[in-house]
């Protein structure tokens, strides 16, 4: 076992610590502020301390987890993307807190400092770190996690590890079920006046299949290359500005989502509406739950607009467990630097919570909407995602829409786009 000693073991740092070794190198360890018993373990030992111990591996610590409370941090970045670090603590930049950059990034200390915001009300991406010093589209967490493995494994050769090996799992938001079916006479009169279209016509009238209907697409996909996806729907009781799917009382929108909730894990898309109504958040958790006779314990933000610590306290309460917003609704990247899960550290009240949180790194509408991407660039995009997380055991999450993956011409390449991506996964 991993002795680690420290001059105080504080919430912070025990939550470093069970994230890096337990979570992510799978290797037993345990915290002391004994010296005397840290001096004499014979066993494999890190000090992190400024305390002197002769022969033993020394981290000294960044003053980071040893505080309370949220405040500006003199922050300096050595290296460039995938060798970058910060909270250097000695003359030689490679000697940095990673304990302490590790909480900084996963605990989303920045977010709780006054920053400026996006159009839709969130955090905008350009004040992240990971942004501006260039290392957002790096996992550097499990990067740093994997470089820290290798160095253990020098000093510690009998030292064992578990650790997880990639995975990939497929999301999807439904949060506009279909184009035209079952939005009633009033939407599609006004759509189609607003849009005249032959295609409306022929879904319709004639029954050709709806556009954005590539649930039987998905469906072939996952039983042929045995992905278990996550579906989260959108069942605001009324549409506003950002909230157009199916209205849940439709009896279509019923047995859709009683269809995937009988093969699949389905969880809630909390509306646009919901965001600072408690009530709307646990009336749409409840709506979910009696369509699919199901109790629906995770969640992914519509728009991913969430603040914290407020968004994630109210999930909490309302009894979601995972959530799955933990990204960009305006780039895709790595908003915590880390493909990995973790518990998430609630900094205003210095405690680590009950929820947890599934990072994703790469969302069609990002590419599509935000940062103007071809179908090719989008490509190489998600390719990239999967190579880097492969690379360093890193998880991959990705979010598409049914609409991408149908047969809109707005969307046109998107479905080969994924077809070809999932096909050549490892099984």
């Amino acid at each position: 076992m991993l002795l680690i000693f420290t001059t105080k073991s504080t919430t912070r740092l025990q939550y470093s610590c069970k994230f890096i070794f337990e979570e992510i190198l799978g290797t037993s360890y345990c915290l002391t502020t004994d010296e005397e018993n840290f001096r004499n373990y014979s066993g494999e030992k890190i000090n992190y301390s400024y305390i002197d111990v002769t022969d033993v591996y020394q981290i000294k610590p960044h003053l980071l987890l040893f505080e309370t409370g949220v405040k500006e941090q003199d922050i300096k970045v050595y290296g460039k993307r995938e060798n970058c670090r910060f909270f250097v603590t000695s003359p030689d930049p490679a000697d940095f807190d990673f304990f302490a950059a590790v909480f900084y990034l996963i605990s989303r200390y920045e977010e709780y400092l006054p920053h400026t915001k996006d159009i839709y009300d969130r955090y905008a991406h350009e004040n992240s770190i990971a942004y501006r010093e260039d290392f957002l589209h790096l996992p550097v967490v499990n990067i740093w996690i994997e470089g820290f493995k290798e160095k253990l494994i020098t000093l510690f050769p009998k030292l064992r590890f578990n650790a997880k090996a990639f995975s990939f799992l497929p999301t999807y938001d439904i949060d506009i079920a279909w184009s035209y079916k079952e939005k009633g006479l009033l939407r599609n009169v006004g759509g189609f006046l607003k849009f005249p279209t032959l295609e409306r016509v022929a879904v319709l009238l004639k029954g050709s299949k709806d556009p954005y209907d590539s649930y039987e697409l998905m469906d072939n996909l996952h039983k042929e290359y045995k992905f278990n996806p996550i579906y989260f729907f959108l069942v605001a009781k009324k549409n506003s500005l950002y909230d157009k799917n199916i209205l849940p009382d439709n009896k279509a929108m019923q047995e859709l989502i009683k269809s995937h909730a009988g093969q699949y894990s389905i969880g809630l898309h909390p509306s646009w509406q919901s965001y600072n109504n408690d009530e709307l958040l646990i009336e749409e958790r409840e709506t979910l739950q009696s369509i699919s006779s199901m109790q629906i314990h995770s969640s992914r933000q519509h728009y991913i607009k969430f603040s914290l610590p407020d968004t994630y306290k109210k999930l909490i309460q309302t009894g979601i467990t995972n959530d799955y917003s933990m990204g960009y609704g305006s780039i895709n990247g790595f908003r915590a630097s880390t493909g990995s899960s973790f518990y998430w550290y609630n900094l205003s009240e210095e405690k680590i919570t009950t929820l947890r949180i599934y990072p994703f790194c790469f969302m069609d509408a990002n590419c599509f909407y935000e940062q103007k991407l071809s179908v090719e660039e989008s490509s190489k995009e998600l390719m990239h995602f999967y190579n880097v997380c492969k690379k360093d055991n890193t998880p991959l999450t990705t979010i598409l829409h049914n609409n991408f993956l149908g047969a809109g011409k707005e969307f046109e390449g998107w479905k080969d786009l994924y077809v070809k991506f999932i096909s050549q996964l490892p099984q």
